[in-house]
Formats: structure tokens, C-alpha cells, sequence
């Protein structure tokens, strides 16, 4: 093979090289600027995307090895350099498709389906069910996205394990002005404990004491600047309640669905009447109820109703109108092993799969996976040549 085809060959081969944290080919992101061979020997430069770019490490051990699978070559020299201020803007022109800064990617023409997961009241289980069903909806293949919206009780990024043992959250890497999300089990996360971080002697995490305006503007970065690529399904991890942030998505993302979010007993039921109501007073949709600490069988086949029965469902029956039946979705039992894993950073779809919280939660993601993302209607992102 010529040196000529033997570049083209490498080129080929480099080119297809997945960028990790981008997940698109280098060739495709204008990174790969020089392949060369001779007499076996083939040099790639590499330009990457910011200096220090945590995926520097493991983008050069990736291009090494497809450089070295092409026939002929029997030797790799990576060069290693960063983009120039106008390739970076180029590129995050492109990863926006065109889109201005601030302009919001999940509006009307959106094809991803956007859920606020709502409660009247904290302490649930909320969270812990929208980390877990993120993980479930993306072991079913779809591409997911998570938005800690929950600024001053944050807790999805423990949830689901990005606590480091020393107590660092990895935050997002910045390429100009756009975020990219770390990824957890297969979900792209951003919440504000990623940029918050602990004082001396292992305090924890700072405290977030902000009102409307902030709250606002922090939804809003995380929802404009954060790049989360095409998803299939934005799920929005929300604060309990019917506050500021409520109002801030339902002003911002107007088309979203709300999965409201109960505990059996009626005091808590009667509170996550309301969520739903501001949601269908902002024109959000409730697209139905689940419920949290249900009863849980016991060994000996006795049932423990240690939050009462039937509050899922009188949500749901309270939230129904003559045009619009709302169901409840899932009931999800009490469960210890929900509990422990989420405490470890685990979610218990994956470390118990066949845990009956872990089920009910897989049997919801399956339900949500097999509604697509409607076309019908909305214009698709094609321009003519």
C-alpha cells in the first residue's frame, strides 16, 4: 500500500474516533488536523478542545489505537494540540446547530419530550425516583438528559454516584461559553452541586441561598448553556412545591409533561394536588402520577402500609377532567435496597434489578420509552442545499 493509501486509510480510521464527552467523531468536530505517513510510521495531530480537557488521556490512547489497527502501520506519533479561539467558536456554533446563546433548544419545535418531575412536599422520594427512571429510560437505548432543578436541596449527583471518595462532584468542562454534562450510567447530568464546592476540614457542600431572580437565571443557563446533543427524553428533577422554579419551567418550557410525585398518605396527596394544578395553570400537561412508598411485602406475605394506601390514585382522580384522564403510572413500594443504593450512589435498576421498586420503576420507563417523540406537525432542522 502506497503512503498516499495508507494515510487516507489512517485518516479514515482516526477520523471515527469518538470523542468521549462530546460523543461525536473527531472528524466530524474538526479535530483531527494532520495525518501523515512514512514507511510505516503514522503522525496525527490533534487539536483539542480547550487546555487540560479531562478526555485529553483517554481521546490520545483512542486515536493510537485505531491509527495502529490499519495494515501497515507499525508505529504512532500522536501530537497533541488546542484549538484556536475561532476553531472553538466554530465548534460550538455548530454543536448548537446555529442557535444563538440563550435560545432555548427544548421549545415548541423541540423533538425531545421534556418531563418536570413535581411533588407537593419534600421528602418523597422524588428525587430518587427521577435519578433511577433516567437510568431506566436510558438502559432502554434512548439518549436522556437530567436537570438538578432542585438548587437548594440538590441531590442527584449522589444519587447517582458522581461523588468522588474525596467529596468532588466533576463538573461540567467549559469550551467558551457552553457546558458539557458529565454522564452517569448513561445520563447527561447538570446540577449546581457541581459548581459548588466543600470549605476545610471536609465540610459539606456549600448552601445555596438565592431568590426568584437567581433561581431563574440558573434554570435558564442550565437549560441554554448546557449542551446536552439531541435527546430523546430532558427529564427535570423538580423542588418541591409550587415556588419559583415551578413558575420559571412553566414560563421557560411551556410544552413540558409533569409527572407529579406522592406518598400514599392523604396529607401528602392533598399537596401534590397543587403541583399539578400549577403545572396546567402555566399550560404544562400532567401526563399522570406515581407513587412513592407504597405498601411492601413483607417475607411472610403480610403487607406494610406504613404511609396508607390509595393516595396515588386519589391524586390522580383529583387531577382528571372531563377532557384530560390522568393516570396513575407506577406505585413504587417501600424498599430498603432503594434506599441503601441511593445512599451508595448506585441506582437500584441497575444494582438490584429485580428489587420490586427497581421493577416498578424499570415497568415506568418502559411505559415513557414506548411514547415517542412526536414529528407530526413540527418542522424538522433540514435546509436546502
Amino acid at each position: 500500500m502506497s503512503d498516499a493509501d495508507l494515510t487516507s486509510a489512517v485518516a479514515d480510521a482516526v477520523g471515527a474516533v469518538t470523542d468521549p464527552e462530546l460523543r461525536r467523531p473527531l472528524s466530524e468536530l474538526q479535530m483531527v488536523k494532520d495525518v501523515r505517513t512514512t514507511d510505516g510510521v503514522a503522525h496525527v495531530a490533534i487539536a483539542l478542545t480547550i487546555v487540560g480537557c479531562p478526555a485529553s488521556d483517554r481521546i490520545e490512547a483512542d486515536v493510537r489505537r485505531a491509527a495502529a489497527s490499519v495494515p501497515g502501520i507499525r508505529e504512532v506519533e500522536i501530537t497533541l494540540g488546542v484549538m484556536t479561539p475561532d476553531e472553538r467558536a466554530a465548534l460550538t456554533e455548530r454543536l448548537r446547530g446555529g442557535r444563538a446563546r440563550r435560545e432555548m433548544p427544548f421549545g415548541p419545535g423541540s423533538l425531545t419530550r421534556v418531563i418536570a418531575v413535581t411533588s407537593g412536599k419534600g421528602g418523597v422520594g422524588k428525587s430518587t425516583l427521577t435519578a433511577n427512571l433516567a437510568v431506566a429510560l436510558a438502559a432502554t437505548g434512548l439518549s436522556v438528559g437530567l436537570v438538578d432543578a432542585d438548587v437548594h436541596g440538590f441531590s442527584i449527583p449522589g444519587l447517582l454516584g458522581l461523588i468522588g471518595p474525596d467529596g468532588t462532584v466533576p463538573q461540567p468542562t467549559r469550551i467558551d461559553d457552553l457546558m458539557i454534562p458529565p454522564v452517569a450510567h448513561g445520563v447527561k447530568v447538570v446540577s449546581i452541586g457541581m459548581f459548588l464546592r466543600r470549605g476545610p476540614d471536609d465540610a459539606p457542600l456549600g448552601a445555596v441561598a438565592w431568590r426568584g431572580p437567581m433561581l431563574h437565571r440558573t434554570v435558564q443557563q442550565f437549560l441554554t448553556d448546557v449542551w446536552f446533543g439531541d435527546l430523546d427524553i430532558l427529564l427535570l428533577d423538580m423542588p418541591p412545591g409550587t415556588g419559583d422554579i415551578a413558575i420559571s419551567v412553566g414560563q421557560l418550557l411551556p410544552d413540558a409533561e409533569v409527572l407529579v410525585t406522592t406518598t400514599p398518605q392523604s396529607a401528602a396527596a392533598d399537596v401534590a394536588i397543587r403541583s399539578g394544578l400549577v403545572a396546567r395553570q402555566t399550560g404544562q400537561r400532567v401526563m399522570g402520577v406515581v407513587e412513592t412508598m407504597a405498601p411492601l411485602t413483607l417475607p411472610d406475605g403480610t403487607t406494610l402500609d406504613l404511609f396508607g394506601t390509595g393516595g396515588g390514585a386519589a391524586v390522580a382522580r383529583t387531577l382528571s377532567t372531563p377532557d384530560e384522564t390522568v393516570e396513575l403510572l407506577a406505585s413504587v413500594p417501600l424498599s430498603p435496597a432503594l434506599r441503601a443504593d441511593g445512599d451508595a450512589g448506585t441506582p437500584v435498576v441497575l444494582a438490584h434489578p429485580d428489587d420490586p421498586a427497581a421493577r416498578a420503576i424499570r415497568d415506568l420507563a418502559s411505559t415513557l420509552a414506548r411514547s415517542p417523540r412526536g414529528l407530526s406537525g413540527r418542522s424538522l432542522p433540514l435546509r436546502p442545499r
